[in-house]
């Protein structure tokens, strides 16, 4: 895993781990990695990262049309 340094305004109310999230959502949400991916920069399980994307205005079906939706459900 590469690792990235960036220096962030005191300003931020955020910390470190809150910044991991949104960036994790932010790629997950422009289909650039997957919930898994995202869930292993924040260093949590997937099924936490999920339940932590509503405390960022954020779901994972939040990148789903609804055509992909009803599809999903055709071939569930």
């Amino acid at each position: 895993m590469r690792t990235l340094q960036f220096e962030i305004p005191d300003l931020t109310e955020l910390d470190d781990q809150d910044l991991k999230m949104a960036m994790a959502i932010k790629l997950y949400e422009a289909g650039k990695i997957s919930t898994g991916q995202a869930a292993e920069i924040v260093g949590i399980s997937k099924r936490l990262f999920i339940e932590n994307m509503k405390s960022f205005d954020s779901s994972i079906l939040a990148k789903y049309s609804l055509d992909d939706f009803l599809a999903d459900i055709k071939n569930a």
